[in-house]
């Protein structure tokens, strides 16, 4: 009795510790000489077990089934003994069903992270009340990151998570941090929840969808139809952005995503490759000369 006690106690274990995320934390000192190297240290792990041991929603998932997420962050300015201003970086990737490849999700660039912390001080979020900039910040990425995991595999999918986002938003809003308010930049925390939501670029998560699930989820076993349905994506995105210029949202898809897309459209069919060269020039502009591969590759 007291060996099965313990084989269903180590089970348990196991099943809690299963959460949503699988998060690699990193953080770079080499701009700021701090007094202290080893605070970041304890930091860099408060953040991970943060990420990973939290519960972030209310479905269960399988190990093999965490979310791949990274937070890279590098500190730029040493405000006081405890204060804090540094940049992060966010990725996430997924899995594409029949193969081993990961497909980049998001890839976004956030300059206004500012935060307090004391070595061994605990990293504490309500999600009903704003606790910490930390961890208001952690927690708004966590469920922007479960949102685009679930619309890529459901129409619409992350819509709970994309709410509970936009209510850190909403808690924040009288803080003196940047990153929060439609008038701290162009390009923030704000703006990225803002588009998601946005009624006029709703065509985006079906894109997005669209993109993932009828596109690179085929592939193992169709090489051509993908290309098509990977196309119609681009085209809707297109339209997005004939009426919604330099979308934020839309701009961090092909962050994310132009690599993978010179090498899907590098080995398409001639006409679908000068039609997705069309779309991504326009789309991506920055990026022409990248684009032009397509093309010039054959």
């Amino acid at each position: 009795m007291r060996k099965f006690f313990f084989i269903l106690v180590v089970f348990l274990s196991c099943e809690v510790s299963a959460q949503e995320l699988n998060c690699g934390v990193t953080i770079n000192t080499q701009q700021v000489k701090t007094t202290d190297p080893k605070v970041f240290k304890t930091l860099e792990t408060s953040i991970r077990e943060f990420m990973n041991t939290r519960k972030w929603t209310d479905d269960t998932f399988k190990p093999e089934e965490k979310i791949d997420c990274q937070i890279v962050i590098t500190i730029r300015e040493e405000v006081s003994s405890d204060k804090f201003k540094a940049q992060a970086t966010i990725i996430s990737t997924r899995p594409v069903y029949g193969s081993d490849y990961k497909t980049p999700v998001l890839n976004t660039v956030d300059n206004d992270w500012e935060f307090q912390y004391a070595e061994y001080q605990a990293l504490e979020f309500n999600e009903n009340a704003f606790t910490s900039n930390m961890t208001s910040m952690l927690a708004f990425y966590a469920y922007v990151i479960i949102g685009l995991d679930y619309d890529s595999y459901s129409s619409k999918g992350g819509d709970k998570y994309y709410q509970k986002a936009l209510n850190i938003i909403s808690n924040a809003s009288n803080r003196e941090e940047k990153g929060w308010k439609a008038y701290d930049g162009t390009r923030n925390r704000y703006w990225l929840i803002d588009n998601i939501l946005d009624p006029k670029l709703t065509g985006f998560r079906d894109a997005f969808y669209q993109y993932h699930r009828s596109g690179l989820d085929k592939f193992y076993n169709d090489q051509a139809t993908p290309v098509t349905t990977i196309s119609k994506a681009l085209q809707t995105l297109d339209n997005i952005n004939r009426s919604q210029p330099n979308s934020m949202i839309v701009q961090l898809f092909f962050t994310a995503k132009g690599d993978e897309l010179i090498g899907i459209y590098t080995a398409a069919p001639p006409t679908e490759r000068a039609k997705a060269v069309n779309y991504l020039m326009r789309l991506d502009p920055a990026n022409s000369d990248a684009y032009q591969q397509i093309i010039s590759e054959r």
